[in-house]
């Protein structure tokens, strides 16, 4: 089975990782921290440049600071 189908955020409403601009993040980034595909998830969205959403425990910004080793 892959990540996706034992992820906690398919339990989850898509609201909850693509919350409005502006809006916490923490929710999300909390349940990540839970799961076990978390680790997946995050290699997925930096694979295919995800630029929305709450993705692996991380922001659309954190996840460009990683990805382009900014701080």
């Amino acid at each position: 089975m892959s990540w996706q189908e034992n992820a906690l955020c398919a339990q989850a409403g898509p609201e909850f990782f693509f919350p409005a601009p502006g809006s916490s993040t923490r929710e999300a980034k909390q349940l990540c921290g839970a799961c076990e595909g978390r680790v997946a998830c995050l290699e997925y969205a930096l694979a295919h440049d995800e630029r929305f959403g709450v993705w692996g425990g991380l922001s659309e910004k954190e996840r460009f600071r990683l990805k382009h080793g900014r701080g």
